[in-house]
């Protein structure tokens, strides 16, 4: 899987992720700017950090830590796939 490929997918995980229940359409700059930090980060809690951040800033409401915990590990798992390092 290439780089473009796995961008498309964790852009999926993320629709799906629908953290405030409001649309998976609505999170369109959020889902770029998690991906862009997908590309740079490969430590759960680190990622899982930074998705809390994007989107607090974006709808100022805060999502749990453990929430964004789970869908970090998600998209690294796809990351780390595409990358053939499991």
């Amino acid at each position: 899987m290439d780089t473009s490929e796995m961008n498309r997918r964790a852009g999926w995980i993320l629709e799906e992720w629908d953290p405030f229940a409001i649309g998976s359409e609505l999170y369109d700059t959020e889902i770029v700017d998690v991906v862009g930090a997908l590309q740079e980060l490969d430590d759960p809690s680190d990622l899982a950090k930074k998705i809390q951040t994007i989107y607090e800033f974006s709808f100022d409401k805060w999502i749990p830590l453990e929430r964004c915990v789970e869908i970090s590990y998600k998209l690294l798992a796809l990351k780390f796939e595409a990358k053939h390092i499991i």
